[in-house]
């Protein structure tokens, strides 16, 4: 982002490194305006100072806006900023639909008069396919090529539109597929810390900023960039200059103290603070860590902890640069000329820690002893439910208490065995949260190691993979010798991608999902990801458990989920003895002496060198050509959404909203992935029989994840998970509802044709938390397609929060102490939304439902479009239509 004409503060400057010069904006110039405590500010908000210093324009940035900021202190009153990120993160399944609406927004500028290259990226936007790749094979030496075969096959249709995409818009590039996850390749490779752009004959430099299509952007906090996951639609609007409007954020201090006891790794600190934060509140908050404990703590330990902020609720969970981020930058084959760019400008300009930094201010700390983080699990469906390993066998028996305790006899493969609840038929080395992290890794090849020479194997119902998140992972394995005895137990591995972790978990065999379905089993999952929410991980498994990669083979091992590895053997060896965890647990010293002879900073050069060439069947495919793309109409995987159809160049007046029905009823932790699955496409589905009618074979489906360039598919595919309890359908699940009046039950998408046919508007009820989990802009596109116009929960997670207000569908949120129960909402009533023609942030809206028996509740919400640009977007119908007319 170039430096702007403002400069009304006069902080533009020189910093000179070695033979290099280079323009800033430095903050101690503050001073002289007579602005004061500047090391008292939170690290993340004199990264924020920097931006709005640097962006200053009279009509997003003004100079009141860095005043506030710059005079922030705990207790301050609401600000509403504009934020300008450096570049955009991307991945295939969010990056896709916002190539999709690009793409669309270019015909319809030409068609309204205008020039279509003026949609274009104006700074850096990255995309990595990822999200694509399923374990379909597992267990053996092929079963990565398989794998990568089918993920061309069924996705070459949206590979062809990426590489059209990548020639046709500026500053757009792609990593291929099976080449790594893109938060782990931001991490290893993208990230910049302190961005040097040149401008003419000038270079600027500041700190690196980032906004991502996927929650999980905030890992890279770990090396002191500022950044999150925003839904697709904000991203967009990034991409095309528009900042994003916040408040200034509160910031949450967490101390760190002390060091990580033998036994306990980077996932069990990263479970432990996720816990604590969500008892703590900090949905919508900064995170920032402080204290000596950093020390203690490698980058990639850091970012184990940073990619989870969306699971403990918080905007980010920063970690500032120090000492320990130079020497990764280094080790990740960084040049030194930029290294010493990030150490010169972060020293000069108070953004660099150390153990005898003083703690700035924050709104309120908590800390945290490392030493007392014990080995643990988190499940079985909320990542924040946090299990000490010592109790896991006891909290499963609870999970299935009250359940028939059936054994079923399994022939599969030429083994038989006996299937019951609790049987781990997952066990998956999964997910940029845990494989980006060396000791991790290579103590899961250690521990397997030590496994394999005792004798042990993995039980034969248990599907295990592995799928790390850059080729850099495989290379250290294969340098410490330790792949042979991950693949001895079957973690052969099968891609390099997000895979299990979001639901890629590929199909298990015949025999065992039967099994499960015909006896209602509890199966279990175990992972090494971030997310183990309910039908996410696989539709036939209901216990879904995080943990580090060595318990994720540990499990393997063991096979069953009520089992006390702290305490009961994993099986016996060769000559019969039992072999407990303790005996195969490597220690903290193997683990580093491993780390340091096995992985190089070599082999991030190598991986690294050509990370955007892609192999001979990504470089032979043929794209279309052109600024404005070829639509196939018979394409089932890139369609033209609607969603600039017929767009006046004004937008229309507010209106409330009138006799609306209620088309569904949730309850609390309703996720993105309840409202917009990224799973399997089930044939009976309105989604499916869309593409049985358009020619396509079930075996042909894809996912929804993979189907998210065609609104026909996704609209169809909302509220549709087979998890999902309607309310308004009291007795079922999965995507049905209730036509009113007359209570006919139907799928949500008939019920909303018909609604739609009618010219009824529709609004959802829903409980706490509604819209956690990924950052998935489908689950607020779906929602808008299906004709709801506003939704009404107790609260909202960030994100959900902002995609709706940018689909212009509006969030309405119940008063503290009331809800659905409370009001004696049943769902079938006639709803009157009065205060939406005069729509003003976190304004109080009255609702009028009337009964069947004419009786009518009025009641107030509060309004959640928060600022005054929020209501912007809403007005003009959504942020693309609001961006597209500013453009005109």
């Amino acid at each position: 982002m170039a430096i702007n004409a403002g400069n009304s503060f006069r902080t533009r400057d020189k910093l000179h490194v070695g033979a290099q010069t280079f323009d800033i904006h430095r903050l101690e110039l503050l001073e002289k305006q007579g602005i004061s405590g500047l090391d008292k500010l939170p690290f993340a908000l004199r990264i924020l100072l920097e931006n709005l210093l640097r962006c200053e324009d009279g009509r997003f940035v003004h100079a009141e806006d860095i005043r506030a900021l710059a005079g922030w202190r705990p207790g301050a009153p609401e600000k509403e900023i504009a934020f300008m990120p450096a570049r955009v993160l991307l991945q295939d399944f969010t990056g896709v639909p916002a190539i999709v609406d690009l793409a669309t927004m270019r015909e319809a500028v030409q068609r309204m008069g205008g020039s279509p290259k003026r949609i274009n990226p104006l700074f850096p936007a990255e995309l990595v396919i990822d999200h694509s790749v399923q374990v379909d094979s597992f267990g053996s030496a092929n079963a990565f090529g398989l794998n990568a075969e089918l993920e061309f096959q069924r996705n070459v249709e949206r590979y062809a539109f990426l590489r059209w995409g990548q020639t046709a818009f500026n500053n757009f590039k792609v990593v291929p597929p099976d080449t790594g996850i893109c938060h782990q390749v931001n991490l290893e490779y993208l990230a910049r810390v302190v961005c040097a752009m040149p401008y003419g004959s000038r270079v600027e430099a500041y700190p690196d900023s980032v906004v991502g299509t996927d929650s999980h952007t905030t890992m890279v906090n770990a090396l002191g960039v500022f950044g999150w996951g925003v839904g697709g639609i904000e991203a967009e609007a990034a991409m095309l200059g528009q900042p994003s409007s916040m408040l200034i954020p509160e910031v949450v201090g967490f101390r760190l103290h002390g060091r990580l006891r033998e036994g306990a790794t980077a996932t069990d600190l990263v479970l432990t603070v996720t816990e604590m934060l969500r008892k703590k509140g900090v949905v919508g908050k900064f995170v920032e860590f402080f204290g000596s404990g950093l020390t203690s703590l490698s980058v990639p330990d850091r970012a184990t902890i940073a990619n989870m902020a969306p699971e403990y609720g918080a905007t980010m969970g920063f970690f500032p640069v120090d000492n320990e981020t130079l020497a990764y930058l280094h080790f990740t084959a960084r040049t030194q000329e930029h290294v010493a760019l990030v150490e010169a400008y972060c020293k000069e300009q108070m953004l660099f820690r150390s153990d005898e930094t003083p703690a700035p201010l924050f709104n309120d700390t908590l800390e945290l002893d490392l030493g007392s983080v014990e080995p643990t699990v988190a499940g079985p469906k909320r990542p924040q439910d946090r299990v000490p390993l010592r109790q896991a066998k006891s909290s499963f028996t609870k999970v299935v208490e009250g359940t028939p305790d059936k054994h079923v006899s399994v022939r599969n493969n030429g083994d038989s065995f006996d299937l019951s609840s609790g049987s781990v038929v997952i066990a998956a080395i999964t997910s940029c949260t845990n494989t980006s992290n060396p000791s991790l890794m290579l103590g899961a090849g250690l521990l397997a190691k030590k496994a394999v020479e005792r004798g042990l194997r993995v039980k034969p119902w248990v599907k295990t993979s592995l799928a790390p998140g850059s080729k850099v992972v495989t290379n250290y394995l294969q340098a410490a010798g330790l792949t042979p005895y991950l693949e001895k137990l079957k973690f052969h591995l099968v891609g390099y991608g997000c895979t299990t972790c979001i639901g890629n978990s590929g199909p298990l065999s015949d025999a065992i999902g039967a099994a499960i379905k015909d006896n209602n089993l509890i199966a279990v999952a175990v992972l090494s990801g971030n997310r183990n929410f309910e039908g996410r991980i696989h539709p036939l498994v209901r216990a879904n458990y995080l943990a580090s990669p060595p318990l994720v083979v540990a499990y393997a091992l063991a096979g069953r989920m009520d089992v006390d590895l702290t305490t009961e053997p994993l099986g016996n060896d060769t000559a019969g003895k039992p072999v407990f965890l303790k005996d195969i647990w490597p220690s903290p010293q193997e683990i580093e002496t491993t780390v340091r002879a096995a992985v190089t900073t070599a082999q991030y050069s190598k991986e690294y060198a050509e990370v955007f060439e892609g192999d001979a069947r990504w470089k032979s495919m043929p794209i279309p050509k052109g600024d404005i793309y070829q639509w196939d109409p018979k394409s089932t995987y890139i369609k033209m959404p609607p969603f600039f159809e017929n767009l006046p160049k004004t937008p229309p007046a507010l209106a409330d909203i009138h006799r609306a029905r209620v088309l569904a009823i949730l309850g609390d932790s309703v996720t993105t992935d309840h409202i917009s699955p990224a799973g399997s496409i089930p044939v009976d589905s309105p989604a499916g029989k869309y593409l049985i009618a358009n020619g396509v074979k079930p075996h042909e489906f894809n996912s929804y994840g993979a189907r998210r360039g065609n609104h026909e598919v996704m609209m169809r595919g909302t509220f549709a998970n087979i998890r999902l309890r309607n309310q308004l359908a009291p007795g079922t699940e999965g995507g049905w509802t209730l036509f009113l009046p007359g209570s006919e039950k139907m799928t949500i998408y008939d019920a909303a044709v018909k609604y739609r046919e009618a010219g009824v508007p529709l609004v959802v009820l829903a409980g706490k938390e509604y819209g956690s989990g990924s950052s998935r802009d489908w689950a607020a596109k779906g929602t808008r397609l299906l004709g709801a116009r506003a939704v009404i929960a107790e609260s909202y997670e960030r994100i959900h929060r902002s995609n709706l207000i940018g689909m212009g569908v509006l969030p309405l949120e119940f008063r503290a102490g009331e809800n659905r129960e409370t009001l004696g909402l049943t769902g079938h009533e006639v709803f009157d939304i009065e205060g939406v023609a005069s729509l003003a942030p976190k304004k109080s809206i009255t609702v009028h439902a009337k009964a069947e028996d004419g009786k009518v509740k009025t009641f107030s919400v509060i309004a959640r479009a928060d600022t005054p640009e929020e209501v912007s977007y809403f007005h003009h119908g959504g942020i693309l239509q609001y961006v597209l007319r500013q453009m005109l």
